[in-house]
């Protein structure tokens, strides 16, 4: 399994991490001689971090919830996640670039780095454990467990992935009963196999929804055997949707 991680990571490493960000000189939204949870520090010591906080802060001043909701709640909700990652980088940018995604702003640099931290973290959490076992689908913005691929389908579940056409999408079941779901031909999928050992994190929780709609949790996972990556939201709809 170790050997099989090598090659994953330079192959995530060459698309993510070798994705091309900027150093960031603005930001945080708040005084870092005052910061006192360890997710604030954790921002002070980053500049890409500092500089996304600063983009959350004014994104909200535009922002109207979609469904009537209660726009402070919403904000609360979306910090609790950034808090509860405490020191953990990947974890909070996933949180961070969720609130922006919620609020209607998430530049690309952005979830480019997002996806380099969680990346990363994934490649980390399967190094340390050379037999993977299964566990609990992810239910907290940045944590990662291990499970198997139980199908590979077109979006609606008609077909086998392997031989249906990219206009049929794709889809994905998981033995932690975790799903994956793309409009189009998803690359990472359509290179697995039923059997598969993932790691999945989850990077998104849906804030801005509907009473007790929270369609569209977005999980980053990693196919070990097969080493192809995806981000893709577990329902075919957002909350709200249809």
């Amino acid at each position: 399994m170790r050997l099989h991680i090598s090659a994953i990571a330079l192959l995530v490493a060459a698309s993510a991490l070798g994705t091309s960000i900027p150093a960031r000189a603005d930001g945080p939204s708040f005084d870092c001689r005052k910061a006192q949870l360890p997710a604030e520090k954790a921002i002070c010591a980053d500049p890409q971090m500092s500089a996304i906080d600063a983009l959350v802060t004014k994104a909200y001043a535009g922002f109207e919830p979609a469904f009537g909701g209660d726009k402070r709640r919403i904000a609360r909700g979306l910090a609790a996640d950034r808090n509860a990652c405490k020191m953990d980088a990947a974890c909070i940018v996933s949180a961070q670039n969720n609130a922006l995604q919620t609020y209607g702003n998430a530049p690309q640099w952005v979830q480019d780095y997002n996806i380099a931290l969680i990346g990363k973290k994934a490649l980390d959490f399967a190094a340390r454990t050379p037999k993977p076992v299964d566990q609990p689908l992810p239910v907290s913005i940045g944590k990662c467990g291990f499970t198997h691929i139980t199908a590979l389908t077109t979006r609606l579940g008609d077909d086998p992935l392997e031989t249906a056409s990219p206009e049929a999408g794709s889809a994905a079941r998981f033995t932690n009963g975790g799903t994956a779901v793309s409009y189009g031909r998803e690359p990472g999928l359509a290179s697995s196999k039923v059997g598969d050992p993932i790691v999945m994190c989850l990077i998104a929780i849906p804030r801005d929804c509907p009473k007790d709609d929270l369609r569209g949790m977005v999980y980053y996972a990693v196919d070990l055997a097969a080493k192809g990556t995806w981000a893709l939201p577990d329902s075919q709809h957002l909350c709200g949707g249809a």
